[in-house]
């Protein structure tokens, strides 16, 4: 054969093909142009002059292996829908003379049509979106900076690179299904595995069981640091528990509905449930991508949107105060020193102090056993950060001052207040200090206590002797000089960007200082610092969401074209049979109804079940207001649910013409 004759038979069957092949070459140049777009805005030069740019960068790196992964296995899935659907013309080219090989290099030329458009208009449009996409970030993040255009080279052989050997993987698995089948199983492609499946209900029940487990661990882990452990085991649990209660599942659950006879000799459920129980194996796979895909959009956009709209909150709970300065590994007597420097600083500066406060603090970190709190510094055992918990000791001057109240104690007396649960023992023993406990305190004047990722104890002792001594004790046991810190925090009267240039001048008055360990906080940095963070984190989080999105429409598109073109010679036999045009479509709405939203009734079911997990992971990243996460997870699913529904509508209309097509 000619090889002009190859490649005007692909460009045919393209545009024969155009209702299933344009969806597909669009899906392409979208995830083309998205990664170009994500891979060029973690390399820009820009980011670098931003006020934590770096972190940024992470960000969008990871953005980019996550979006390479999902493209490949995407891509691959959607092509699969493509190759199944035209089995039979490969058949027909078979039986008239093509051999196998002359079909390999039509599909060949086909694969080289489809990567040199997608290739092309998404690297186009991803280079047109870029600046746009750039600046939306910058919006996000809180910052407003005017580059000139940027193009990345690295951007785009990455990308040609990345999407090539996609494709490549693609023609190879295409070019071995179709050397692996005879004609006979080409012509019949869309028709095999129309046997009736049995049920198999102990993969049913193992799938249930799968997702029990994850659900298990999501509501009962309560410590954010078992939550981020725990986390990806549960998602293995959830997601394979997922495949397998819709491969078996679902057609446990079509036998039931079966064997319920005032549900099933109704002439809409009759014809829906008899016709999904046979092609339900093959469908079981892509309702679960569908499923996965959904939870996977509904995770990322409610825990990112909670966090960019409760910043203020997340500010407010990290920084109680404008200013906070730390001084480490010194005695009261320096840090008093450096106090009074700073208020010289604060005059120099012409800077108004309001609601100054300097306290003691002995924080460390401990084990817990019974009534005693020992060093995790175990010769005998290894303590995992999991078991480790922290004590906080101030004096009773100090928590008097901040609670308001008016406390007293006796010499070897303690308060005691614990952020997880009470502490019901009538002595408490640090080291080999024992105190008798005065009083366990319902409260503490810290109210986020219960959001520290660590379970924390609150210690009051009588006066600063007491605490000196036991900071003592901490350093004999743990071979250090002290543990004591000192914490001077005021507020001021200026706006945000004088905080930040007063933050670095105090910075700057400290750098050379060799007498004490000096760490400042600052509410206007720390709120740039976590700007940038959210601001990226939702930034991504938007976009990986619309990506998955669009994926799930495809493959809903996708699945009902390729449920339409099977049933369409089920549905004209009926027609001629006397079945009326109402009744089809009556027939059509009951099997598209019962199991097109099966995926999102369990998505949102996984949703709610990932909550406490996901909940518990967010207060690492400072983010405690749990109404308001509660707030975007009902929203997004609400909006991803509306969404559903209007590809449930668009899908269904395809999948009515085709069906109502005469062959």
């Amino acid at each position: 054969m000619k090889t002009e004759f190859y490649f005007k038979l692909a460009a045919s069957n393209i545009r024969k093909n155009s209702r299933t092949y344009v969806p597909y070459i669009l899906t392409c140049i979208m995830t083309i142009m998205m990664f170009y777009i994500i891979k060029s805005l973690s390399i820009n030069p820009g980011l670098s002059s931003i006020w934590g740019g770096e972190q940024m960068k992470i960000i969008l790196e990871l953005g980019v292996w996550v979006i390479a992964i999902f493209s490949a296995i995407f891509l691959f899935y959607t092509n699969s829908f493509l190759i199944k659907n035209r089995k039979k013309e490969f058949g027909v080219f078979n039986i008239l003379g093509m051999e196998k090989r002359h079909i390999a290099g039509v599909i060949l030329i086909e694969t080289l049509y489809i990567a040199a458009v997608t290739l092309l208009l998404g690297l186009g449009f991803g280079m047109l979106l870029d600046k746009l996409m750039f600046l939306t970030m910058l919006k996000f993040i809180g910052i407003e900076v005017s580059l000139g255009f940027f193009i990345s080279g690295e951007a785009i052989l990455q990308t040609i690179g990345i999407f090539c050997l996609i494709y490549l993987l693609i023609l190879v698995r295409s070019i071995f299904m179709i050397q692996l089948s005879n004609p006979i199983e080409l012509l019949r492609g869309g028709k095999v595995g129309e046997k009736e499946p049995k049920a198999k209900w102990f993969s049913a029940i193992l799938g249930l069981a799968m997702l029990g487990g994850g659900y298990y661990i999501s509501i009962t882990t309560d410590n954010p640091l078992k939550a981020l452990t725990l986390f990806f085991f549960a998602v293995l649990l959830v997601i394979f528990g997922t495949y397998s209660l819709f491969t078996a599942g679902s057609i446990a659950f079509l036998k039931l509905l079966k064997k319920n006879k005032s549900y099933y000799y109704k002439t809409q459920h009759f014809i829906s449930v008899s016709g999904m129980i046979y092609r339900m194996k093959q469908n079981a796979v892509g309702l679960a991508n569908i499923c996965v895909l959904s939870t996977m959009v509904l995770v990322m956009v409610s825990s990112t949107t909670s966090l960019i709209i409760g910043m203020d909150d997340i500010i407010n709970t990290r920084y109680t105060s404008d200013f906070s300065v730390y001084f480490m590994n010194g005695n009261k007597e320096n840090s008093e020193n450096f106090v009074n420097e700073i208020h010289n600083i604060q005059k120099e500066n012409n800077i108004k102090v309001e609601n100054e406060s300097m306290d003691s603090l002995l924080m460390i970190p401990m084990v817990k056993k019974d009534n005693s709190f020992e060093s995790t510094y175990s010769e005998t055992e290894t303590n995992t950060m999991i078991d480790m918990i922290f004590i906080a000791v101030i004096t009773l001057d100090d928590y008097n001052k901040e609670s308001h109240q008016s406390k007293t104690l006796n010499p070897g007396e303690v308060l005691i207040y614990s952020s997880k649960s009470d502490f019901n023992y009538p002595t408490v023993k640090v080291f080999d200090k024992e105190f008798k406990v005065a009083e366990n305190l319902d409260s503490y004047y810290d109210t986020d206590t219960e959001y520290m990722i660590f379970d924390m104890y609150y210690i009051i002792v009588d006066n600063y002797d007491t605490l000196s001594e036991l900071d003592k004790a901490v350093c004999e046991a743990n071979g250090r000089d002290t543990s004591l810190q000192f914490q001077y925090e005021f507020d001021t009267n200026i706006n945000d960007e004088e905080q930040i240039d007063f933050y670095k001048t105090l910075n700057n008055s400290f750098k050379n200082n060799e007498v004490i360990d000096v760490t400042i906080d600052c509410k206007a940095e720390g709120k740039t610092s976590f700007a940038v963070l959210y601001g990226g984190l939702f930034f991504l989080g938007i976009f990986l969401g619309t990506l998955f999105t669009m994926a799930t429409a495809l493959i809903i598109y996708y699945k009902q074209i390729s449920e339409g073109f099977d049933d369409r010679e089920r549905f004209s036999i009926m027609k001629k049979v006397g079945l009326s045009r109402s009744e089809i479509k009556s027939a059509i709405h009951s099997q598209i109804l019962t199991v097109f939203f099966m995926p999102l009734i369990l998505a949102g079911i996984h949703l709610a079940a990932a909550f406490p997990l996901i909940s518990r992971l967010l207060v690492m990243l400072q983010m405690t207001n749990t109404k308001l996460y509660i707030y975007c997870t009902v929203g997004a699913f609400l909006a991803f649910a509306l969404v559903y529904v209007v590809i449930y509508f668009l899908t269904s209309k395809s999948y009515y013409k085709l069906v109502n097509k005469d062959k």
